[in-house]
């Protein structure tokens, strides 16, 4: 490879790191505290925070396919990205202009249409350039966690200092940022055709992976929706702004060493033990926070978030490869994001809002342990039932 060649792959990876940092810097600054804005500042009801936060991700089950189909059909990834970005930072800083709740649910709609194609179309166009480099994915998507957990770190600390409407500046700012990065990346597309009908069919032979998406829909559930709770929680405890930030940086910066070491532990221990271990660790640490542990017992107890995200998810993206047919293979992937990143996500947001208003947000998290039991009792059948299928 020439010199020349060898200097533009190092300034695409440098675009592709920097962009994943900024874009995930300002959603870190913006989702975990969003939540405490609109219960402090705006003085919103639990179940008005919960159907507003939960309308992202009921935006990404049925608008994200839409993205990428346009993307296809433009073949310009970048264009569309850049587009995005523009607008998200636009509805961000307008988002912070508004104060009623039927414009807080317009606007939130209007962001989360933009905002569920920033990463589809990121990881579109990086997939295609490490397919084509031979790069490893892993060491590019790591700056997107690195710069979450500098973002709700950093950004918890100026809210503190000046007022919550830092968030949506700071979101807006970084995403404009951003856009320069992005229009540095590769304008390439690679489509994907999938018949979703068709997948389903053949699918449907595999009783087993339906389950576990039902076990996906209880776990992941959760996992994401305690990113919109966890700041509540945390200040309800007496952590304040910088306390919100200290316990999303510790939280969000452990799970790059437990993805880092996933492989080799999937191989050495299984990945049905891996999946147990996870999710029984996610149920008890949603167990304890009902029980109202001390500030300093959640700081410690954040760790688990890197083992129950870390180590489930690649794992149960192994699983689904593994349960599914080649041939639809890419419906599966589609279909257990859907459920459990979408679905999932949306249920717990929502009935947390519900719950939180009805109740406290101790019970919120009685609730999230409560499903996260039920999951990891089916998968202990599963394990079980594995077992015996295995001849002596």
């Amino acid at each position: 490879m020439d010199y020349s060649l060898q200097r533009e792959h190092r300034m695409t990876r440098v675009s592709f790191c920097s962009f994943y940092f900024l874009m995930f810097f300002a959603i870190g600054s913006l989702f975990p505290l969003l939540p405490v804005y609109l219960k402090d500042s705006v003085g919103l009801s639990g179940s008005q925070i919960g159907i507003i936060m939960s309308i992202s991700p009921v935006v990404m089950i049925l608008v994200q396919p839409l993205w990428g189909v346009l993307s296809d059909i433009t073949q310009k990834p970048t264009v569309l990205l850049t587009v995005a970005l523009t607008l998200a930072g636009l509805f961000g800083i307008i988002f912070s202009l508004l104060d009623g709740y039927f414009w807080l649910i317009v606007i939130a709609l209007l962001l989360a249409v933009v905002q569920s194609a920033l990463i589809p179309l990121s990881d579109s166009i990086s997939m295609n350039y490490v397919h084509k480099t031979k790069t490893e994915y892993g060491s590019i998507r790591l700056w997107g966690a690195v710069g979450f957990a500098v973002a709700v770190m950093a950004v918890g600390q100026l809210s503190e200092h000046y007022s919550l409407h830092v968030i949506f500046y700071s979101f807006a700012l970084v995403l404009f940022l951003a856009i320069f990065f992005a229009a540095q990346l590769p304008n390439e597309s690679r489509t994907m055709q999938i018949s979703i009908r068709d997948g389903i069919k053949e699918l449907a032979n595999v009783p087993r992976y339906f389950l576990f998406l039902f076990i996906a829909f209880l776990v992941l559930g959760p996992i994401l929706a305690n990113n919109i709770y966890f700041g509540i929680f945390v200040a309800d405890l007496g952590g304040g702004l910088t306390g919100i930030g200290i316990a999303f940086l510790l939280a969000a910066g452990s799970e790059a060493p437990f993805m880092k070491f996933a492989s080799s532990w999937i191989r050495r221990l299984g990945m049905m033990n891996i999946l147990v271990m996870a999710t029984c660790i996610s149920c008890l640490r949603w167990f304890l926070y009902f029980f109202e542990p001390p500030l300093g017992v959640v700081y410690a107890t954040t760790i688990a978030q890197g083992f129950s995200v870390g180590l489930f998810i690649p794992a149960a993206l192994q699983y689904v490869r593994e349960l599914a047919p080649v041939s639809v293979g890419a419906t599966a992937i589609s279909l257990y994001s859907s459920v459990g990143n979408g679905l999932g996500n949306w249920f717990c947001t929502f009935f947390g809002g519900l719950i939180l208003e009805g109740y406290s947000i101790l019970h919120v998290y009685l609730f999230f342990g409560t499903m996260s039991l039920i999951a990891l009792v089916i998968l202990c059948v599963m394990k079980l039932n594995q077992k015996r299928a295995v001849p002596v």
